[in-house]
């Protein structure tokens, strides 16, 4: 390949025409966003302990009232792209939410996407579009865009969840915004009681529901199930996972970015091959070994840690005597959509 020239290489009184008429040179940058082969990632092996991050979230619930916070949150950042973007990936954002015995985080609506991965506690509810959906530890709760939700703590301990959000591609496209609102009036049903079986399904008989997704909660004990589940049908299985999906529809529970639990056998060691989206991986039970790229990570439980695309991923199970389980988000949504989704 050819070298490109250089920015210095043009005269100075060219560049500072070419400035004034706001132009500017592509073959001097051609390189840095057309690299050959692989794309440059600013995304970093990341690794956020939740033994470590516990004592400052908590801590934050002492310092800041729920009034001055709207929402107590500790952003997992990653370095790569500089912590002060608040990204763990070039389309995910994750924060570590804190919600303290009878207070209230008040209703609002914003157009990124956000999913809740409850971490710990038990007594917490979001209301997502009047539909009150309960907190308990490894339940994943979806606020889909535009869609008003609150969240409310009737418990006596403190509830923590972790927050995927894709306000980083959101906040990109200049599409970012939030609007508050009052407290919602809860409507009576709920579409993890009426979506709750495999194979069967509510039939519309008369019209279709205008949900986007018409099950906004979906409990761990079911997910957990349905792995074990496989795993005992299927024991040639090598990567025993599920996906989070729309079942009306069959696709993406969400447009942009992909949530999946994996069960890893006792002992297990799985390498996922390298693909183009960057990874997030929590842990929900056992203890995991994730090696990534040249940094090995050891995951207790509610740890969380990322991985760049275009990389294998191995992830072993310590344990040699039960399963652990780990709940992955990715952007896989998105590159299909854009038609850059690539395995290699």
């Amino acid at each position: 390949m050819n070298e490109l020239g250089r920015l210095e290489d043009l005269p100075q009184d060219y560049r500072d025409d070419l400035t004034k008429l706001n132009l500017v040179p592509l073959w001097p940058s051609l390189r840095a966003v057309l690299p050959p082969k692989v794309p440059t990632r600013k995304t970093q092996p990341t690794f956020w302990s939740y033994e470590a991050l516990r004592p400052l979230l908590l801590k934050a619930g002492e310092l800041t009232p729920m009034e001055k916070a709207e929402r107590r949150v500790l952003v997992l950042a990653n370095p790569g792209h500089g912590l002060e973007k608040m990204q763990a990936s070039a389309a995910m954002y994750l924060g570590m939410q804190l919600l303290l015995p009878g207070e209230w985080a008040p209703s609002h609506r914003h157009t990124p996407n956000a999913v809740r991965m409850i971490v710990e506690g038990e007594g917490a509810w979001t209301t997502v579009d009047g539909e009150k959906c309960p907190m308990s530890r490894g339940d994943l709760i979806l606020t889909p865009t535009g869609l008003w939700h609150e969240h409310g703590h009737d418990g006596d301990k403190p509830v923590v969840w972790l927050d995927v959000l894709d306000l980083p591609m959101v906040y990109f496209m200049e599409a970012s915004y939030v609007i508050e609102g009052q407290r919602q009036a809860v409507k009576q049903s709920r579409g993890d009681r009426a979506w709750t079986r495999a194979g069967v399904v509510p039939s519309p008989v008369f019209a279709r529901s205008d949900k986007r997704n018409p099950v906004l909660r979906y409990p761990w004990a079911d997910t957990r199930a349905a792995l074990q589940s496989l795993a005992a049908d299927q024991p040639d299985l090598e990567a025993v996972q599920v996906t989070y999906i729309n079942p009306e529809t069959g696709g993406d529970a969400q447009n942009i970015l992909g949530f999946y639990a994996l069960m890893l056998r006792p002992g297990q060691s799985l390498t996922l091959p390298a693909r183009s989206p960057a990874q997030v991986f929590h842990l929900i039970e056992g203890s995991v070994e994730a090696k990534i790229v040249d940094s090995r990570f050891t995951l207790a439980e509610a740890d969380t840690c990322c991985a760049p695309g275009y990389e294998k991923v191995t992830l072993t199970n310590r344990l040699a005597d039960q399963p652990a389980f780990v709940f992955i988000a990715d952007e896989s949504p998105l590159h299909r959509k854009l038609g850059v989704y690539e395995v290699r």
